[in-house]
């Protein structure tokens, strides 16, 4: 995976040129009727969207990727596989903004979305039914940080015949491949790891069966949320680097996490211990609005997954606009706050966050 990660992309044309081309050509000639390059309308096709979709579908065991504009276009162009009156069953803990687009689906279009436990396979089983149509799950949730056990999840959609979705958005191909191990579907924010340096916004959605690619590469041209060639240099960019950022992050993540655990000012450290994420919860001794406004080397933010360590705020940012008795089942208050821990000396961001709750007591 290392050398295939740092060799994306590395297939000179005949210039020699080490670095791909970004095709911005919105149309591509035809020299006569039905003779084409393969190539027609940069929305349907572009060879920068191309390349990248074709590496990344190498990398995750995919045969097809369809590259957005963003993670919620990869998370809409999943929903537009479900028809009216069909049920999903998703991650009880999630992402506010897959939330909040799914609560739009199911008023808009009738489309019921249950939250669940999937590691209670009793508790699943009652929400089954001939409506059934997919689970959506997060392997590690956003924010509180739960594990989910994939393997026998896959056996009860099989057999169920139920779509897997995996959003596998904290732990990229390098980590996890659930296409090879059973899933039907897998997206990602691409803005958050795969970019790497929180300059690109960008989702991708990988599968490998036809039948689903069929429809997936239907929707994703008549939509036409689908990704910018200049985007697309960015991720492949992006991906040559994405297995030494990731060994970093985790290493520095463990360190904090261990650090923190048991911390006179710290209540509860949620990290699963094999990404760079994890969340603090606080005492009720210490302000989080304090905290924020401390902060010097970390970045108080609203994204994840970059070189630089981001501290974020799921009560006022990511999850503000899910109602609050749903925030507060999932235990998101003005005590949490989740970090995406960058590249940084893991001792810099240690102290940093010590002096930060030095002067955060209430």
């Amino acid at each position: 995976m290392d050398t295939k990660l740092s060799q994306i992309s590395l297939k000179p044309d005949h210039t020699g040129a080490t670095t791909s081309p970004i095709y911005l050509s919105t149309a591509f000639k035809h020299d006569g009727v039905g003779q084409s390059t393969g190539f027609d309308y940069t929305r349907t096709k572009n060879p920068t969207r191309s390349q990248f979709e074709e590496a990344f579908a190498e990398l995750e065991g995919g045969t097809h990727s369809f590259a957005t504009s963003s993670g919620m276009a990869s998370v809409q162009l999943c929903c537009n596989l479900f028809n009216s009156g069909d049920e999903v069953l998703v991650s009880f803990d999630l992402y506010g903004g897959t939330y909040r687009i799914f609560d739009f689906y199911e008023k808009k279009y009738n489309i019921k979305f249950y939250y669940a436990d999937f590691n209670n396979h009793e508790e699943l089983a009652s929400l089954i039914n001939n409506k059934t149509r997919a689970f959506f799950i997060e392997p590690i949730t956003n924010p509180s940080m739960e594990t989910t056990d994939l393997p026998p999840l896959y056996k009860i959609a099989q057999e169920q015949n139920i779509l897997t979705i995996i959003d596998n958005t904290f732990l990229t191909p390098y980590l996890s491949r659930p296409l090879t191990e059973g899933a039907d579907i897998v997206l990602h924010s691409a803005t958050k790891y795969i970019g790497g340096h929180n300059d690109v916004l960008a989702g991708v959605v990988t599968v490998k069966d036809e039948t689903l690619a069929e429809s997936l590469g239907l929707y994703h041209n008549m939509i036409g949320a689908t990704l910018s060639p200049f985007d697309g240099f960015l991720l492949l960019r992006g991906l040559k680097t994405l297995h030494i950022r990731m060994d970093r992050q985790i290493e520095n993540a463990k360190k904090t996490a261990a650090h923190f655990e048991n911390h006179e000012a710290i209540d509860k450290v949620l990290y699963a211990g094999t990404t760079g994420m994890l969340s603090l919860r606080f005492k009720n001794t210490h302000s989080v609005n304090s905290f924020l406004e401390n902060i010097e080397l970390c970045t108080f933010a609203e994204s994840l997954g970059g070189t630089e360590t981001f501290i974020t705020f799921p009560f006022t940012q990511t999850h503000a606009e899910m109602p609050d008795e749903e925030r507060i089942k999932r235990g998101i208050d003005d005590s949490l706050i989740r970090l995406s821990i960058g590249i940084e000396n893991a001792d810099d961001i240690i102290q940093d966050i010590e002096q930060a709750l030095s002067k955060s007591l209430k």
